[in-house]
């Protein structure tokens, strides 16, 4: 159980950093809106990769640098064209609404928008699949519980990040509430396109 207990901390202090995905994923749970199937996208994407990293692809990724200038450049400009949303939306009336109220956007655009956040940002790679998968070869024929043990982590963290944000509503009831999240969203999303630009 060493192992599985290693994975599950190291995994959950990765996944816990605030960041893009998580920031998509609150807002989501707030407005109530395909929470379970984002939750289940993001859970089951860092399934793949940490499976990828346990089983060795994560050398792979390390050896092939080209990859990883393509996939930060497009992450940059799909963190930017969001940022540029979502200072748009902080300064609308949209912004106002309450969280309840807000119309659903559609199922595949969502999704599609969930996997744009988790696939093109290539520290995803770095963290998930070259760092867990370099760690996970110091448990031996244990690693897979390791692998086990980040994702278990991660279902458990994007599920209570997209379940338990519902806790929060009626502080988001306020439009100013909504509208300083908006806010904050864009500048998280303006300071890691920018440090993945400056990076590249």
């Amino acid at each position: 159980m060493n192992g599985f207990i290693s994975g599950f901390l190291l995994g959950l202090g990765l996944i816990a950093a605030i960041g893009a995905q998580n920031a998509f994923v609150l807002k989501q749970g707030l407005q109530k809106q395909h929470v379970l199937a984002v939750s289940l996208t993001c859970a089951l994407s860092d399934m793949v990769l940490i499976i990828a990293g346990v089983a060795g692809f994560g050398a792979l990724v390390a050896a092939a640098p080209g990859i990883q200038v393509v996939m930060t450049w497009a992450g940059a400009l799909f963190l930017a064209v969001y940022a540029i949303r979502s200072f748009w939306a902080a300064i609308t009336n949209r912004s106002a609404l309450n969280p309840s109220q807000a119309g659903a956007g559609s199922l595949s655009a969502t999704i599609a928008t969930c996997l744009a956040f988790t696939w093109l940002n290539p520290h995803v790679y770095l963290d998930t699949v070259v760092l867990l998968g370099s760690v996970s070869t110091n448990y031996g024929p244990d690693r897979f519980l390791f692998g086990l043990g980040a994702v278990t982590a991660s279902f458990l963290f994007f599920f209570a990040l997209g379940f338990g944000a519902r806790l929060l509503r009626p502080l988001f009831a306020r439009p100013v509430a909504w509208r300083v999240l908006d806010l904050l969203v864009g500048l998280v999303m303006t300071l890691l396109a920018v440090k993945l630009a400056t990076s590249a």
